[in-house]
Protein backbone atom coordinates (compact mmCIF):
# COMPACT_ATOMS: atom_id res chain seq x y z
CA UNK A 1 0.00 0.00 0.00
CA UNK A 2 1.13 3.32 -0.85
CA UNK A 3 1.93 6.15 1.75
CA UNK A 4 1.08 9.98 1.84
CA UNK A 5 2.22 12.59 4.03
CA UNK A 6 0.12 15.15 5.25
CA UNK A 7 -0.62 17.97 8.29
CA UNK A 8 -3.78 17.79 10.82
CA UNK A 9 -4.73 20.11 13.17
CA UNK A 10 -4.58 19.42 16.87
CA UNK A 11 -8.31 18.26 17.36
CA UNK A 12 -8.21 16.67 14.08
CA UNK A 13 -5.19 14.46 15.34
CA UNK A 14 -6.68 14.16 18.64
CA UNK A 15 -9.61 12.42 16.59
CA UNK A 16 -7.57 10.37 14.68
CA UNK A 17 -6.00 8.81 18.14
CA UNK A 18 -9.43 7.39 18.84
CA UNK A 19 -9.41 4.90 16.07
CA UNK A 20 -10.14 2.31 18.40
CA UNK A 21 -13.20 3.53 19.71
CA UNK A 22 -14.63 3.94 16.18
CA UNK A 23 -14.19 0.28 15.51
CA UNK A 24 -10.46 0.84 13.31
CA UNK A 25 -7.47 -1.31 13.25
CA UNK A 26 -5.72 1.47 12.93
CA UNK A 27 -5.21 5.32 12.37
CA UNK A 28 -4.65 4.21 8.44
CA UNK A 29 -7.46 2.50 8.23
CA UNK A 30 -9.53 5.03 9.84
CA UNK A 31 -8.25 7.44 6.95
CA UNK A 32 -8.74 5.62 4.32
CA UNK A 33 -12.61 5.35 5.02
CA UNK A 34 -12.61 9.04 6.11
CA UNK A 35 -11.37 9.42 2.48
CA UNK A 36 -13.75 7.10 0.93
CA UNK A 37 -16.85 8.98 2.53
CA UNK A 38 -15.27 12.16 1.43
CA UNK A 39 -14.92 10.80 -2.34
CA UNK A 40 -18.58 9.12 -2.55
CA UNK A 41 -19.92 12.63 -1.22
CA UNK A 42 -18.10 14.66 -3.44
CA UNK A 43 -19.43 11.97 -6.23
CA UNK A 44 -22.94 12.84 -4.89
CA UNK A 45 -22.62 16.26 -5.08
CA UNK A 46 -21.53 16.49 -8.46
CA UNK A 47 -24.65 13.67 -9.21
CA UNK A 48 -27.07 16.36 -8.16
CA UNK A 49 -25.51 19.57 -9.37
CA UNK A 50 -25.84 17.19 -12.86
CA UNK A 51 -29.25 16.80 -12.01
CA UNK A 52 -30.51 20.16 -11.60
CA UNK A 53 -28.86 21.20 -14.59
CA UNK A 54 -30.73 19.07 -16.84
CA UNK A 55 -33.85 19.80 -14.78
CA UNK A 56 -32.84 23.54 -15.18
CA UNK A 57 -32.55 22.74 -19.07
CA UNK A 58 -35.78 20.70 -19.10
CA UNK A 59 -37.91 23.76 -17.60
CA UNK A 60 -36.54 26.35 -19.76
CA UNK A 61 -36.92 24.08 -23.04
CA UNK A 62 -40.61 23.89 -24.51
CA UNK A 63 -39.41 21.78 -27.61
CA UNK A 64 -37.74 19.06 -25.04
CA UNK A 65 -40.98 18.90 -22.98
CA UNK A 66 -43.01 18.00 -26.18
CA UNK A 67 -41.00 15.33 -27.09
CA UNK A 68 -40.93 13.99 -23.60
CA UNK A 69 -44.62 14.22 -24.29
CA UNK A 70 -44.75 12.73 -27.42
CA UNK A 71 -42.49 10.03 -26.23
CA UNK A 72 -44.05 9.20 -23.50
CA UNK A 73 -47.55 9.19 -24.88
CA UNK A 74 -49.05 5.87 -24.15
CA UNK A 75 -47.36 4.77 -21.44
CA UNK A 76 -49.01 3.72 -18.29
CA UNK A 77 -49.04 5.86 -15.58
Amino acid sequence: MLQAKFSCKEDQVTFLNSYKDYGFKDKSAMMREALNLLRKERDLQKLRQSADLYAETYDEDSELKELTATATHGWPE
